[in-house]
């Protein structure tokens, strides 16, 4: 199914980025629409086909499969048998990158979801360089 894509360049190193996106305890941090996420089994370490439970913000509790995975740069996965978000990071600069949701086009109106997601991660980034730079 073709997806449709939105991306911001955020100021954090690719790897930084990449964390927050796969560390289900970082989802509610930038994704609005997660209260809480756990992957089950093996190590607790996102990757393909791992399997999982989310709680979307109004509560409801769905198990989760990654479906694509290329560590550093992309996961996709499936909420309740359901193909949902797509994640990729681009490096572009050794202190920025290109973070990208992609949905599949029958749910483009969420890409304003991802919209506020970036926002989010961008707002984290700006902690991450004001930490940095307060670090001596």
């Amino acid at each position: 199914m073709r997806s449709v894509w939105t991306s911001q360049q955020i100021d954090v190193p690719a790897p930084i980025a990449w964390r927050w996106l796969t560390d289900p305890a970082m989802w509610p941090v930038w994704g609005p629409s997660v209260r809480a996420a756990v992957i089950e089994g093996g190590d607790g370490v996102l990757s393909q086909a791992c399997q999982g439970r989310v709680t979307t913000a109004i509560g409801i509790d769905l198990p989760f499969e990654v479906t694509g995975f290329e560590a550093g740069r992309y996961w996709a996965w499936s909420v309740a048998g359901v193909p949902a978000t797509e994640h990729r990071v681009d490096p572009v600069s050794p202190q920025s990158c290109l973070v990208s949701f992609g949905v599949p086009w029958v749910a483009a109106p969420y890409l304003a979801v991802c919209r506020v997601a970036l926002a989010r991660l961008d707002v984290l980034a700006a902690a991450e360089a004001a930490q940095r730079a307060e670090d001596p």
